[in-house]
């Protein structure tokens, strides 16, 4: 015991000295001054650090957002069966969660990654060790140097990368992206006295850097601590922070999270990984580090086959696959999926519902629009039917082949375009705004759409709407004797009256309205046009759905104002159903979640069928195929077995062929069809409507009926049928008067009409209805040129 208290004396004498001498020799060697404090620097920092990190829960980003986690997915259109027409987005991205992440794929992720993630609180202190034995010495000195130049890459280097747990990689990727945008600046991207002094110590990229890194740790425990309270236990944190991970992280070529690049790389879903599959597991975890060098290519896949088989032996280490499996993946070659970019199903209704989109955010609400869809913060339901979308290319497709046998030189360039809309409420259910392959290049909702952006003439696929403004001022109907004879039109200033002639070059004389429909003559469209006026066609065309500016000469009624397939498909629509109602492709739009925050409104104001004009356009449409003389009469038989009204048009010097046509009332389709080149050169002599167009019409109606696509085929009414049989019969005797129509006077009418709308709900401005107020009954006469009368309707 003696001993021992001796032995604590000496000790504590000669330690009560130390510090004096230690202190006079500090004082005495500068030497020994700098060394101090270039320890004390580093020191003080690293204590700062760790406050900062551990207690520092300031200026702290939205938790609420990360909990509900919607990062930019991809939009989805989707057709009236929900199939996908096309997915957008800014970032490829599906989220997943926990339980979808397969085992193999975990496993691999841990190794490669974060192989004591559910262990540690969000930062893996037992790394540090490791990677300050990597620090870059001799960056350090060298800044202090002041070498640089070529060494300028290598000072941004002092602390190696790496070390970053998923949480801190998570961390990142979410909500530090600006800081690690400028990382690498020379401008230094924080404030404080530490931040400059550090920045002293390792240049200024170094200190950014080292800060992010620092504001990495800061936020991945506070964020762990944060999920460890809502989720009420650190496993459960863990199982949402990974599965945030595995859908947040780029993994190279657009995509976003493994269950994107699975089905880029690989072709298979997510889910269909396997333990089997460990080699494409460890290939899709190895991405991570570096989507630039380890996303795999068909060109050259050394370091992703590398990167691989590292993370590969890892997993072996980690006791999650045996070393057999280790090594029989690691004789896997790289096999990635084949992408072939064909051409979408409906580029032109994909085109249509982008701009629908962009007028409902403009005029209905702003957060519908093309941000959120792009973002995947919407899903589109559109009105389209894929199954008739398929039809509706094949019959464009089949058409423009026969065409171009007829006329081998224009192979590949003809164009046109299809559209067909449902009649009780002009949803459009198929759109063809082209080929899908043209010149070489696929079809994208890009490119030009013949359906809607195309201004072309109708040709007489406007003369039905001739003969209903006609109808609805009474005086005619479809017997009344009309002359077909040389008849001229106004021309502008001083230039000569222009004779209009027919496409046979002959005229017929006196003949009933149905036959002069049916046959498209040519001289009494412009003669009913000189008896009721140029703007009541006008104003007939614009209550049947013509949206388009027509011009105020005799000649529209011939088809010389040019309109759109769609608009022109709509008023035969209206013709064949009554109900007015404006295109529509955007069914309704539903948030992420699937609340639905958009429906079209339901057409209201049905036009009373029975009304005789309606019924009069109607049954003369149905008599333009049914009459042997029709234009449209090659659809009267056995072989197409589907009522149809309908009416060709064929422009000027053939460069435009038209065929719309209807099947009848509300629960029938319309169908329009254009053939032409783009550069308005003709068709080719002979290259009618009823040639080059009614084929398609023909094909997308047979088709869609045989495959029970639009429900049963609707039945002309039986009086409108035998009407037309009596006439082909002759048993109809010329008509000497007209006859006087018996219908609700203007009054009554919109009384009646504006009652039914009134109990129809909420509906669109565009869709409100039209009151047609039809005048007494007029006399039509035609007079010569010396006043004398020669014809009269009366």
């Amino acid at each position: 015991m003696r001993k021992i208290q001796l032995l604590f004396l000496r000790f504590h004498e000669a330690f009560h000295g130390l510090f004096p001498r230690l202190w006079r020799v500090y004082k005495q060697s500068r030497l020994l001054r700098i060394a101090s404090a270039v320890i004390a620097v580093p020191l003080v920092l690293i204590l700062c650090g760790i406050i900062y990190i551990s207690y520092n829960r300031t200026d702290l980003p939205d938790l609420d957002a990360f909990i509900r986690f919607e990062p930019p997915t991809m939009g989805h259109i989707y057709d009236a069966n929900g199939n996908v027409l096309i997915a957008l987005g800014r970032e490829r991205r599906e989220i997943i969660q926990y339980k979808d992440v397969p085992d193999v794929l975990r496993q691999a992720i841990l190794s490669a990654e974060d192989e004591n993630f559910f262990s540690h609180a969000g930062v893996d202190f037992s790394v540090f060790p490791r990677m300050l034995g990597k620090t870059n010495v001799h960056a350090l000195f060298a800044h202090f140097g002041g070498s640089g130049g070529e060494n300028a890459a290598e000072r941004a280097q002092v602390f190696p990368q790496g070390g970053s747990t998923i949480t801190q990689q998570l961390v990142r990727g979410y909500f530090l992206q600006k800081l690690t945008s400028t990382k690498t600046s020379n401008t230094l991207q924080h404030h404080g006295l530490c931040a400059h002094v550090l920045a002293f110590a390792i240049g200024v990229p170094g200190a950014n850097r080292m800060l992010l890194k620092v504001e990495e740790m800061r936020l991945s425990l506070w964020i762990e601590g944060e999920m460890r309270k809502r989720y009420g236990s650190k496993r459960r944190a863990k199982e949402e922070l990974l599965a945030r991970y595995a859908s947040f992280i780029y993994l190279g070529n657009g995509r976003y999270g493994f269950a994107a690049a699975s089905q880029y790389y690989f072709g298979m879903p997510l889910a269909a990984l396997t333990a089997v599959d460990a080699d494409k597991a460890a290939l899709l975890a190895g991405i991570t580090k570096s989507p630039g060098e380890y996303a795999p290519t068909l060109a050259d896949n050394q370091k992703p086959l590398r990167r691989r088989n590292q993370i590969l032996a890892l997993m072996v280490k980690n006791h999650f696959i045996t070393a057999q499996t280790a090594q029989s993946s690691q004789q896997i070659p790289i096999r990635l999926a084949a992408h072939v970019n064909g051409p979408i199903e409906a580029p032109a209704a994909v085109e249509n519902v982008l701009e629908e989109l962009r007028g409902l955010a403009a005029n209905v609400a702003s957060d519908i629009g093309m941000s959120q869809l792009l973002e995947g913060r919407i899903q589109i339901h559109a009105t389209i039917d894929e199954r008739i979308q398929r039809l509706a290319n094949a019959a464009l497709e089949n058409g423009l082949n026969l065409y171009e046998r007829r006329h081998p030189k224009n192979a590949g360039l003809i164009q046109g375009s299809v559209v067909v809309l449902r009649n009780s409420d002009s949803a459009i259910l198929a759109e063809a705004g082209g080929r899908r392959r043209y010149k070489e290049h696929n079809t994208t909702y890009s490119d030009y759409n013949r359906v809607t952006q195309s201004m072309r003439q109708p040709g007489s696929a406007m003369k039905p709407i001739v003969y209903l403004a006609a109808f609805r001022q009474g005086a005619l109907d479809l017997d009344t004797p009309v002359p077909d004879e040389p008849i001229s039109v106004a021309t502008r200033g001083d230039e000569p009256i222009k004779w209009i002639s027919n496409f046979d070059n002959e005229f017929k004389g006196i003949i009933p309205v149905r036959q002069a429909l049916a046959e498209s003559r040519n001289a009494v469209a412009i003669w009913i046009v000189q008896q009721i006026g140029i703007d009541s066609v006008l104003k007939t065309a614009r209550d049947v759905g013509i949206r388009t500016l027509l011009h105020r000469y005799e000649t529209t009624a011939l088809g010389a104002s040019e309109v759109t397939l769609l608009e022109l498909a709509n008023a035969y629509r209206m013709m064949a159903s009554g109900i007015p109602a404006e295109p529509y492709v955007i069914a309704k739009i539903e948030h992420s979640g699937g609340e639905v925050i958009y429906s079209h409104p339901v057409a209201c104001c049905a036009v009373n069928e029975n009304r005789l004009e309606l019924s009069m356009i109607q049954e003369g449409l149905r008599g333009v195929v049914r009459l042997p003389s029709g234009t449209a009469h090659a659809l009267d038989a056995r072989t197409f077995p589907i009522p149809v009204m309908g009416k060709t048009g064929t422009t000027n010097d053939y460069r435009d062929a038209l065929f719309v046509g209807s099947t009848y009332g509300p629960d029938g389709i319309t169908v329009a069809v254009r053939i032409g080149f783009d550069d308005n050169r003709s068709l080719g002599g002979m290259e009618t409507g009823g040639k080059a167009a009614l084929p398609v019409f023909r094909e997308v109606m047979l088709k869609t009926y045989q495959a029970k696509l639009a429900g049963p085929v609707p039945s002309f009414p039986a009086n409108m049928e035998n009407n037309i049989a009596e006439y082909l019969s002759g048993n109809f005797a010329t008509k000497e008067a007209m006859r006087v129509f018996k219908s609700l006077d203007a009054g009554e009418a919109a009384e009646d009409r504006a009652r039914s709308c009134r109990g129809a709900g909420r509906t669109q401005a565009m869709n409100v209805c039209e009151i047609a107020v039809i005048p007494l009954p007029v006399v039509y006469q035609r007079t010569d040129g010396r006043g004398k009368t020669v014809f009269t309707n009366e």
